[in-house]
């Protein structure tokens, strides 16, 4: 780690987490999380509303924690990088407000940054700079995605994407037709190892040979398995909770390392790094790094905490941008809940188109997406959050 590498602080609310993470270059020196995920369970998902007051309360003291925690005082910090999308509004306002406020406050620059690019960059603070391109699959509650990032903090291609249920969406809800409670990841992966994946074959969505081969669908897999579920209470049958938990994550990660592989293969690309909260499943660590090492494709995957949603990740993009000379956002930022993954770096009302960052690339589904980051901002730019 070098004194002059750039020292960012970074804010993560796009959902029920508030993070707040410290970086210095590719290296790690803090990353405090305030989740208000127990507050949410009884009501078996996220609720917007209740998740945007939490961000509200946490803020401050988590910034204070994250900087304590560093050893650095704000002072210090040569930017601020924050989430401005994808994910819920009203999250994002609380975050992007945040660090609008610090920017100004402190008069260091502002960044506004990609959810999904940040997952992808947060594997530098493990296993050091990322290949590029890099090859990633995201996967999470909100996301599954397959992306080649040439420069992740400017181009960012989408090969492929979830047409319905996200793969995480998948788990909680089957979580909840078992009475498991939620989140539903970690009680699934828990439960199948002591189950059978061979028990029960549910669908593998989407591995026809006509069908988009990058694309993934998991509503049909989850509308089977609550079937399957149905019909054996119906019948009066005990149902083989870790059998179904098995099979059911078995079906999940078995088309997600397909794919992925399939991708790296495809592309040209000898590397596949995963990231999002479902990377943090132990069933698809293992079948990822099987068939990885079977393709000779080497794998990166960071730890579980830092693959679900943090500040860390946010920190790290940021980060990059400062290295890259990135052209910082300025205070007209506002959330943009709908932000393509192509758009990894948001700077801002003012930016130059001729600069380029902004534009998608002809692979798969990127598609045109031509906005001004203003959508949120016109019905919000008059109050607290803006």
């Amino acid at each position: 780690m070098a004194a002059d590498e750039p020292l960012v602080l970074g804010i993560e609310t796009s959902c029920d987490e508030t993070g707040v993470g410290v970086v210095r270059g590719t290296t790690l020196l803090a990353d405090a999380v305030a989740s208000s995920v127990d507050t949410h369970a009884r009501f078996g998902g996220v609720v917007p509303e209740i998740a945007s007051r939490a961000h509200l309360e946490a803020m401050v003291p988590t910034i204070e924690r994250a900087l304590k925690q560093a050893g650095i005082a704000a002072r210090d910090l040569d930017g601020i990088a924050v989430t401005s999308g994808p994910g819920l509004a009203g999250a994002l306002l609380v975050g992007v407000s945040a660090a609008k406020a610090y920017a100004y406050a402190l008069n260091k620059p502002l960044y506004g940054v990609n959810h999904l690019a940040s997952h992808i960059c947060v594997d530098q603070l493990e296993h050091g700079p990322l290949p590029e391109p890099t090859m990633a699959l995201l996967v999470s509650g909100g996301h599954s995605s397959l992306l080649l990032a040439p420069d992740i903090t400017s181009d960012v291609r989408p090969l492929g994407a979830t047409i319905d249920d996200a793969a995480g969406e998948a788990f909680d809800k089957i979580a909840r037709v078992l009475d498991l409670g939620f989140p539903g990841g970690p009680v699934i992966d828990r439960l199948a190892r002591e189950g059978d994946p061979a028990a029960i074959a549910f669908p593998r969505g989407l591995t026809g040979p006509r069908d988009a081969p990058y694309d993934f669908s998991f509503s049909g897999l989850k509308t089977s398995v609550a079937r399957w579920i149905e019909a054996k209470r119906a019948a009066g049958e005990e149902v083989p909770v870790r059998d179904v938990a098995a099979s059911f994550q078995e079906a999940v990660v078995d088309v997600l390392t397909r794919k992925a592989v399939r991708a790296c293969k495809d592309e040209g690309v000898d590397h596949l790094m995963i990231g999002g909260g479902v990377a943090a499943n132990s069933r698809l660590r293992a079948l990822a790094e099987e068939r990885c090492e079977r393709a000779g494709i080497r794998l990166r995957v960071p730890r579980p905490g830092l693959c679900t949603d943090n500040g860390a990740m946010v920190a790290a993009l940021g980060a990059e941008m400062v290295a890259r000379n990135r052209r910082p956002s300025d205070l007209e930022l506002s959330a943009d809940s709908s932000l393509p993954v192509t758009e990894p770096h948001v700077p801002g009302a003012h930016h130059d188109p001729a600069q380029g960052h902004d534009s998608a690339h002809g692979h798969g589904h990127a598609h045109d997406h031509v906005h001004d980051h203003d959508h949120v901002h016109e019905i919000s730019k008059d109050n607290l959050y803006s």
